[in-house]
C-alpha cells in the first residue's frame, strides 16, 4: 500500500504534465525574446561568413520559424509528445541522443557528490546536535557557515589552484569521464552541499531532541543511545529525505557552473554551450528534462514516506 492513493497519484501526474507544459511555454517565450538569430548561427556558426538573406529565409521556412509564435510552440510540443526533441546543430545529432550521451556524466557526478555529502553531513549533524554548544559544535557550525557562503565556482577555482596547479595532483582541464577528473568537481559540490545539509540535520535532530516524547523516554530510564537511534532519528528522517531528494534532483539536472569550471561533460556543461551557440532546441529540451527530474524526485520522495512513517500506512497525515 502506498502513501498516495491511485487517485492522488493520478492527480499528481496530471499536475506534473500541466507544470511541464507551463515551463516549456515560458522557456519557449524567453528563447524567442533572446537576442541573436539562431538560423544565422546554424549556417555560419562562430565564423565570419557572409550569409545571403535567401539562404536564411529558406532555412527559416524549412524549420517553421516563419510561422506565428503560437503555431511554432504547438508544432514543437506536438513533436515532443512523439519523442522528437529536434536536431542539435551544435552537436550535429538529434537532441535526445545528445542528452543521453551527457546524462551518464551528470548521474555519476550527482551520485558521487551526494555520497560525499551524506558521509560527512549526517554524522556531523547528529553529533553536533547531541553535543550542542560545545567547542566542536561551534567549530563545525563555523566551518559549515563558511561552506554555505562560498559560491560553487569560487570553491572549484580554489581547489583547482591548490590541487591541480600548485600540487599537480589532478588535471587542470578535464573533458572526459574518469576518476581523476571526477574528484575535484565532486568535492566542490560535496563540500558546499555537506555544509548546508549538516546544518539542516543538526537543526532537525535538535528539534526532535526537545520534543515531549524524548523527555518521557528519559523519565522511563531509557539510555541516550536508544533514544537517539530508536526514537529521534526515525522521526527526523522524513524532512531529511525530502531535503536530500531536492538536492539530488538539482544535481541530476546538471550543476552548470561546476561542470563549466572543470569541463565535466554533463548536462550543465552542454546547456551552457547550447546557450552560447544559440542552439535553442537543445536548451528547451534540457530545461524540460531538469523540470521533469525535479518533479519525479519529489514524487518518489512522497511515495517513500509510507516506508518511513507508519502513520501514513494507517491513513494518517
Amino acid at each position: 500500500m502506498m502513501s498516495l492513493s491511485m487517485k492522488q497519484l493520478g492527480m499528481r501526474l496530471g499536475e506534473m504534465v500541466l507544470v511541464l507544459i507551463g515551463i516549456s511555454f515560458i522557456t519557449f517565450c524567453l528563447i524567442m525574446l533572446s537576442p541573436g538569430d539562431p538560423v544565422r548561427q546554424m549556417i555560419a556558426g562562430n565564423e565570419d561568413i557572409i550569409v545571403s538573406q535567401v539562404e536564411i529565409d529558406a532555412l527559416r521556412h524549412e524549420l517553421g520559424l516563419d510561422k506565428p509564435f503560437l503555431l511554432q510552440y504547438l508544432d514543437w510540443l506536438g513533436r515532443v509528445v512523439q519523442g522528437n526533441f529536434g536536431f542539435s546543430f551544435m552537436m550535429k545529432k538529434p537532441v535526445i541522443d545528445a542528452i543521453m550521451e551527457a546524462l551518464p556524466a551528470s548521474v555519476i557526478l550527482a551520485l558521487a557528490s551526494s555520497l560525499f555529502m551524506l558521509v560527512f553531513s549526517i554524522p556531523l549533524g547528529i553529533y553536533t546536535a547531541v553535543k550542542q554548544n560545545t567547542w566542536f559544535d561551534y567549530l563545525v557550525r563555523g566551518c559549515t557557515f563558511a561552506g554555505v557562503s562560498v559560491p560553487n565556482f569560487w570553491m572549484g577555482l580554489m581547489l583547482l589552484w591548490v590541487f591541480a596547479l600548485k600540487l599537480s595532483l589532478f588535471p587542470i582541464v578535464g573533458g572526459s569521464i574518469s576518476l581523476e577528473n571526477l574528484i575535484l568537481p565532486m568535492c566542490t559540490l560535496g563540500i558546499v552541499m555537506a555544509s548546508k545539509y549538516t546544518r539542516q540535520v543538526r537543526a532537525t535532530v535538535l528539534e526532535e531532541l526537545h520534543q515531549d516524547y524524548v523527555m518521557g523516554a528519559r523519565a522511563r530510564g531509557l539510555s541516550e543511545s536508544h533514544i537517539l537511534w530508536r526514537e529521534v532519528l526515525p522521526n527526523a528522517l522524513l524532512p531529511l529525505v525530502t531535503l536530500f531528494g531536492l538536492a539530488f534532483g538539482s544535481l541530476l539536472g546538471g550543476a552548470a557552473v561546476v561542470e563549466i569550471v572543470f569541463s565535466w561533460p554533463g548536462l550543465g556543461y552542454m546547456v551552457v554551450q547550447a546557450i552560447t551557440y544559440r542552439d535553442f532546441q537543445t536548451v528547451q529540451a534540457i530545461v524540460l528534462w531538469i523540470a521533469f527530474m525535479y518533479m519525479m524526485i519529489n514524487l518518489i520522495v512522497d511515495l517513500s514516506y509510507n516506508r518511513l512513517d507508519p502513520r501514513l500506512r494507517k491513513g494518517g497525515h
